[in-house]
């Protein structure tokens, strides 16, 4: 039996929002809007990831190191850094390693990409940036044309989310809803990022966008002539004196806990147990196993000042 008129009206709707399909493929802050909306995220996620900044910074050295592990494991995207990008104009290993001047190279931008997303997400240049990124692995934008099949574009970015996912559920002291919280607003950011590389890879909506000039050819880590990328200070911090002193096997969360070396404390330790481990430690022996399992860490480890901060926010729902 078909609903009779008045109960129809009866139902509560929720207003459906006009989404411009044109503007979806011609607009990117239409695009981005639309993103938002959808992933619901907003100021609770900004907030998540500005007072989350210092943490991710800390994992971004053996992110890095990972993924390039990772990357130079199979030929297939080996072969993409026998490539000479726009930037570098040095030697290059005809057969790249870790210590190839070309892979030393791209971790440095790595490193200063993954630093930018640390940055302020509420600004368009952010976004637009993040678009920028989609862009020139497809050849655009580029003196030296540059072709990554999508493929391996997901599976980096598939890989990235999981260190990062691992590494700060595995933080020591850093109270659940915060990692929670932390982890939502990178999952969002992340498939946003997946969304501006593929937008240059799929047909759709290319009944629009046929003739559209897509800018000028600029230098890697530029944006509309300003340069948004330090790499250069991503060099000098990634051969710093302490790391070197500890010959990359410190706990890349020691810099950021509040109120005890954890790295002291795990050194002191008479004998290394689950619940004394730090999370990076299958990172810090030469990325062995190419992932951070090597020894699960248990969250018990949390100091009182952190267990109580967790403890108000749970009183506070």
């Amino acid at each position: 039996m078909a609903p009779s008129a008045s109960s129809s009206s009866a139902r509560t709707r929720a207003p459906m929002q006009h989404i411009d399909r044109k503007e979806l493929y011609t607009s990117l802050e239409a695009r981005i809007r639309y993103l938002h909306s959808f992933l619901d995220f907003g100021t609770d996620d900004i907030e998540a990831l500005t007072s989350g900044a210092k943490y991710i910074q800390a994992l971004i050295p053996a992110v890095v190191n990972i993924v390039y592990k990772k990357l130079l494991q199979y030929d297939i995207t080996a072969r993409a850094f026998q490539t000479r990008s726009t930037a570098f104009e040095g030697p290059m290993d005809e057969v790249p390693d870790e210590e190839s001047p070309q892979i030393l190279h791209r971790k440095m931008f790595l490193r200063a990409y993954l630093k930018k997303l640390c940055s302020d997400p509420s600004q368009m240049e952010f976004w637009e940036y993040l678009d920028k990124v989609g862009m020139m692995h497809t050849g655009l934008g580029r003196s030296h044309p540059l072709h990554i099949e999508y493929i391996h574009i997901g599976v980096t970015l598939g890989v990235i989310q999981d260190i990062l996912n691992e590494a700060i559920l595995s933080h020591p002291r850093l109270p659940m809803p915060r990692k929670i919280a932390l982890l939502k607003a990178l999952g969002k950011v992340i498939w946003i990022q997946n969304d501006l590389f593929t937008r240059w890879y799929v047909h759709d909506g290319e009944e629009f966008t046929d003739g559209m000039d897509f800018g000028v050819v600029e230098k890697e880590g530029f944006l509309h002539g300003k340069k948004v990328l330090d790499e250069t200070a991503e060099a000098s911090s990634s051969s710093s004196p302490s790391a070197a002193a500890n010959g990359g096997s410190a706990c890349p969360f020691s810099s950021v806990v509040e109120s005890k070396d954890w790295a002291a404390a795990s050194a002191s330790a008479p004998a290394p147990t689950p619940d004394s481990t730090c999370p990076f430690s299958g990172a810090s022996k030469a990325m062995e196993g190419l992932s951070i399992k090597d020894k699960k860490p248990v969250l018990a480890a949390q100091d009182n000042e952190d267990a109580r901060s967790d403890t108000t926010e749970k009183a506070s729902r």
